[in-house]
């Protein structure tokens, strides 16, 4: 195995991510049957997996690849808060979890049967004022003690308050990476980068048909809203990074795409990673790049290591 330059390299800079957190649950089986009651498969669980989801998965990437991180989130008092809890500190993340008495932490139960996803059930509900009010406290605190923030939104209101928290830690000279959410990307508005998906992109910006048509959007879009850089992730076709004078592209890596659920976070953690040590756009790029290539070859949520990485 080579040696490389970024390998063991990567945990000089203290990253805190803030976002929405999700329990994302597997239930595997075998399905040998339809049911009598309705026209519906019957799958017979084998076994169960875990797995810490969203704005988690993105800290778990960070410390997966070595990096120092703390994760600022909400969940409730259930079992599967405790889980997530259990699962991030197995992984190395120092968490800062407040609990609201009246939600359920999120959770994303998935049904399986021979690596094919038959249903999805979702349980979810909205953090408390009063919850993110103190959260937003504590989150001043914590940036002053990072390097980075990552802003994780996946809708769930834990970033009700982005544009405050943006302003806070950019008053204090730290870069703000987003994976945003939503067609209204205004409260992101003077954040270092914005990493949204094509789809995502093409959501807020419109369509376009071709590469100059995408990139007089992509530097219009981050003009609008102050922003250094902008990274659309491509799928099949790469990820291309704006900047203020310049455009870079890298190629998509996949050798085999079983799962693109993740690969966002993976992206961004990725990113945050390389930056907060010190390393250029362009060579965060390609390592996030060569990340996400790695791991949507991977069943669900999932983290890319060092070795796999860095080979």
């Amino acid at each position: 195995m080579v040696n490389h330059p970024y390998k063991n390299n990567l945990s000089k800079a203290k990253i805190l991510v803030v976002g929405d957190v999700m329990l994302d649950r597997y239930w595997f089986g075998d399905v040998n049957r339809i049911s009598p009651e309705a026209p519906v498969p019957i799958a017979k669980i084998s076994h169960r997996e875990d797995r810490a989801g969203g704005a988690a998965n993105v800290a778990r990437n960070i410390s997966s690849l070595g990096g120092s991180v703390t994760l600022l989130s909400v969940i409730g008092f259930d079992e599967a808060g405790t889980t997530l809890e259990s699962l991030l500190k197995d992984n190395g993340v120092h968490t800062e979890l407040y609990r609201d008495n009246n939600i359920s932490t999120t959770v994303k139960l998935r049904v399986l049967s021979r690596q094919q996803q038959l249903l999805r059930i979702d349980f979810e509900e909205l953090p408390t004022e009063e919850i993110l009010s103190n959260k937003l406290d504590i989150y001043t605190k914590l940036v002053s003690e990072h390097d980075l923030v990552i802003l994780s939104d996946y809708g769930k209101g834990c970033l009700r308050y982005a544009e405050k928290m943006i302003a806070a830690a950019r008053a204090l000279g730290k870069p703000v990476l987003v994976d945003p959410k939503g067609n209204d990307y205004s409260h992101y508005k003077g954040a270092t980068l914005l990493t949204p998906n094509r789809s995502e992109f093409q959501a807020v910006a419109g369509s376009w048909s071709s590469e100059a048509a995408l990139t007089a959007k992509a530097q219009a879009l981050r003009a609008s809203l102050q922003l250094d850089a902008l990274l659309v992730t491509r799928s099949e076709e790469g990820m291309s990074l704006y900047l203020g004078d310049e455009v870079l592209h890298q190629p998509t890596v996949a050798l085999q795409v079983y799962d693109v659920s993740g690969a966002g976070d993976t992206v961004i953690a990725t990113l945050g990673l390389m930056l907060a040590n010190g390393y250029d756009y362009e060579e965060a790029i390609s390592v996030a790049n060569r990340a996400a290539g790695i791991v949507v070859g991977k069943l669900g949520t999932a983290v890319v290591t060092q070795d796999e990485l860095f080979s």
